[in-house]
């Protein structure tokens, strides 16, 4: 399968650069399966697509202000790194700009301490590809309080506009800090609207996926086949692992909130393939394009993604490329605004 099969024109004045100031206010395009319907509503109109006995699943990550801008020790040139996961201890991994200057052995200072000396220091302990870098910080105090202090919202590159509030880019939901990205589906939603839910008899679950550097690199590849994806951690409660098995019991409709969810969930499918399921946690690589048969995810909410990415891979596995495609060609005809501030997409 090409990778081209999964590309759009989209005009640049669609990807959304800020986010709305009611998280709800946001357009709603809905996509039936079995149909291939495609109906425009607002986010409100979920409430009326989710019914009494529905699963929701959400993805309960926290983003870490996780990109830092420092310098190079040594030269004094500018440099910028973004946390991707920590391997141990005080050890990262890491995306750094520019990633050709910077080779193993070289130190990073961040932060000022008021006397001259920086709040933190960087040594690079060993060089990946695509300017992946293995770090070790060096600090007096606490990590995050300093990355709280140093750090900034890791927007994504087509975002150009500052964040004004940093909340706006986390889930009011969000609680298990580690992520690089947010799970930008789940930022359609309040409190309010969840107890809305909640009292229509919809059952609202959480799941923890880390958000990795999957989401920052593109394809290199030409074959879909081809593309390994970057392994992000996940973890499953005792007591949404028992929601989940009382869903399959009852033959209830699983509705996962963002692909990161549908990973998630996919994920310990096929961990419990053959028994109940349990809470569990680890480590996910799972790449989901057209030919897959989806094992827990009944339904899907999402943005609308990147041309030629593996999300919009993964939405055409659902409801078939031929129908997203189609779809998302009437969302930029009427303009719906794009990707991580933008409108969202009910694929049922």
């Amino acid at each position: 399968m090409n990778v081209a099969e999964f590309d759009f024109d989209l005009p640049e004045h669609l990807i959304a650069q800020t986010p709305l100031s009611d998280r709800t206010s946001s357009r709603l395009l809905t996509l039936n399966r079995a149909t291939g319907e495609v109906e425009h509503h607002t986010f409100t109109k979920l409430s009326e697509l989710l019914q009494p006995g529905d699963t929701l699943i959400l993805n309960d990550t926290r983003v870490m202000p996780a990109r830092l801008m420092g310098i190079k020790s040594d030269t004094g040139a500018k440099v910028e790194l973004l946390l991707l996961k920590q391997l141990s201890g005080d050890r990262w991994e890491t995306l750094a700009k520019p990633g050709k200057r910077l080779r193993a052995g070289a130190q990073l200072s961040f932060g000022d301490d008021g006397t001259g000396e920086p709040l933190l220091r960087a040594t690079i302990i060993a060089e990946g590809e695509q300017g992946a870098r293995e770090i070790e910080f060096h600090y007096e105090g606490i990590f995050n309080e300093l990355l709280d202090k140093l750090g900034e919202m890791p927007l994504p590159p087509y975002i150009k506009e500052r964040l004004n509030d940093r909340e706006r880019y986390q889930t009011v939901y969000a609680k298990h800090e580690g992520s690089a990205a947010a799970p930008t589906a789940g930022l359609h939603f309040t409190k309010p609207f969840l107890e809305q839910l909640q009292a229509k008899g919809v059952h609202i679950g959480y799941i923890t996926l880390h958000v990795g550097l999957g989401t920052f690199r593109p394809m290199s590849v030409d074959t879909v086949e081809e593309h390994k994806m970057h392994a992000e951690y996940y973890e499953l409660s005792e007591e949404t692992a028992a929601m989940l098995q009382a869903a399959k019991d009852r033959g209830g409709r699983i509705v996962a909130v963002g692909t990161t969810s549908a990973r998630t969930l996919e994920t310990v499918a096929a961990r419990f393939a053959y028994e109940r399921l349990q809470a569990c946690s680890g480590w996910t690589d799972i790449f989901i394009f057209p030919g897959y048969e989806f094992k827990l995810v009944n339904a899907l909410l999402t943005n609308f993604h990147l041309p030629k990415s593996t999300l919009v891979m993964l939405v055409s596995a659902l409801a078939g490329r031929s129908a997203i495609m189609k779809a998302y060609r009437e969302a930029i005809e009427r303009e719906y605004r794009f990707f991580s501030f933008g409108d969202a997409m009910f694929i049922y």
